[in-house]
């Protein structure tokens, strides 16, 4: 299973970003994605989760600014993220989690979100 972030950049505060994950041998659908951030510091945090039914969940710090998406079909999962401020600073990470059976997880390698002010 491979999972690869991008999207990420430089970005002045107000702006936005659509980050993308692409999902390679994985059974996507099987799977609730989700996006997390690590700040310099601070603990790795859950930011979206989009289930396997397209159930979605967001992080208060981000609700009404961030949207989490999938496509199955392409097996991508997108975090488009508006009025970015640069406590939004941080490596983003997605996240594929098994939503029955077996708890499998898996992890992309992160892409950086820098926001300046």
């Amino acid at each position: 299973v491979q999972l690869q972030a991008s999207g990420g950049g430089l970005v002045q505060a107000g702006g936005s970003l659509r980050l993308s994950c692409a999902g390679s041998d994985i059974t996507f659908v099987a799977y609730d994605m989700a996006w997390y951030r690590q700040a310099p510091g601070k603990q790795r945090e859950s930011v979206a989760v989009i289930s396997d039914g397209s159930s979605t969940h967001y992080a208060d710090s981000v609700k009404g600014r961030f949207s989490i998406s999938r496509d199955n079909t392409k097996k991508m999962v997108y975090l488009q993220m508006h009025s970015l401020n640069p406590d939004d600073t941080a490596v983003y990470f997605c996240n594929a989690r098994r939503s029955r059976g077996t708890p499998l997880s898996y992890w992309g390698q992160g892409t950086q979100v820098t926001v300046s002010s």
